[in-house]
């Protein structure tokens, strides 16, 4: 049996026309998806006299790290860079809290107000005030030009609280049956049965607002005028389409230039690079719960 379960099975010809067709096709697919990606780190580590002759880099053309080093020397980015990362971080943990802790009663078929409660909800998905109300909500909670306007707003969502519901629903009623008659209340089933069950949404919805706060602009330019407070991506944002933002970030830089080998192109993609690595970092170590809770609500039983 085992020589049997060990046989190979044979293909015809066009099984491995379409195979071969599938791989090409997926391998073009990924090669335009990497080459931007490869120009900037490219771009980022070539010297600035090849870099003003023009055409696309896939290879570096010199070398030189004067760029990153001058995007880790300057206050003002490494400031906004830790702004960047508290906002993600809080906003992100704030996210998974609140909308476990909301949709968690969604799911016990006790709770009276459950239905009313799901209805709203779902009603705030096709209705929303627009910027211009946002804005004098955020007025009148005296959030303009408060760090917290990056991290309390849109906490809880419906979409996400839809997800979180879907998924908590679908955890067999016998574990929390089985609490309940232990001595459990449900503040002790959600925290240690149902979340330790859960960690393909929470990795899902985690990965999804974490990337979205990450590059999080426009909440910035809207509410935001302190410098000190803004996110990195302001900055990037600054660097990418002001010509005049070197010289409000570092007096000596415009000087730096006529005297190395550094171009504002270096400074522009290296800054690309040092804000987009975290999350490259991040996501292959959740990309295993990831797959599972992105299915959520694919399925209906």
């Amino acid at each position: 049996m085992k020589g049997a379960n060990k046989r190979k099975i044979k293909l015809s010809l066009g099984d491995r026309v379409f195979n071969f067709t599938n791989v090409l096709i997926m391998l073009i697919i990924s090669l335009v998806m990497l080459a931007p990606i490869i120009h900037v780190v490219c771009v980022s580590v070539s010297i600035g006299s090849e870099i003003q002759k023009g055409g696309l880099f896939l290879w570096p053309r010199g070398f030189t790290i004067e760029g990153y080093k001058k995007v880790l020397q300057d206050s003002l980015i490494v400031r906004t860079y830790l702004n960047t990362v508290i906002y993600a971080g809080l906003h992100t943990i704030l996210v998974i809290v609140l909308t476990a802790f909301t949709a968690y009663p969604l799911t016990i078929k006790s709770f009276p107000l459950r239905k009313g409660i799901t209805i709203f909800i779902t009603i705030t998905m096709f209705f929303s005030g627009g910027a211009i109300p946002t804005y004098l909500l955020m007025k009148g909670l005296h959030l303009i030009d408060n760090p917290a306007v990056m991290v309390i707003p849109f906490v809880v969502t419906a979409y996400n609280l839809i997800l979180f519901r879907t998924f908590f629903a679908g955890i067999n009623p016998s574990m929390r049956e089985s609490a309940r008659i232990d001595g459990a209340g449900e503040f002790l089933i959600l925290m240690k049965i149902i979340m330790p069950l859960s960690k393909p949404i929470i990795a899902a919805i985690a990965l999804f607002t974490i990337v979205g706060k990450w590059n999080d602009w426009y909440s910035a330019l809207i509410y935001l005028n302190t410098q000190d407070y803004y996110p990195v991506q302001m900055i990037l944002r600054k660097i990418l389409f002001n010509s005049t933002a070197f010289n409000s970030m570092d007096p000596s830089i415009m000087q730096m230039f006529r005297n190395s080998t550094i171009t504002p192109q270096n400074l522009q993609m290296a800054t690309i690079v040092v804000i987009m690595l975290p999350i490259m970092c991040i996501y292959p170590f959740i990309q295993k719960y990831f797959a599972a809770g992105i299915m959520v609500g694919g399925v209906k039983g």
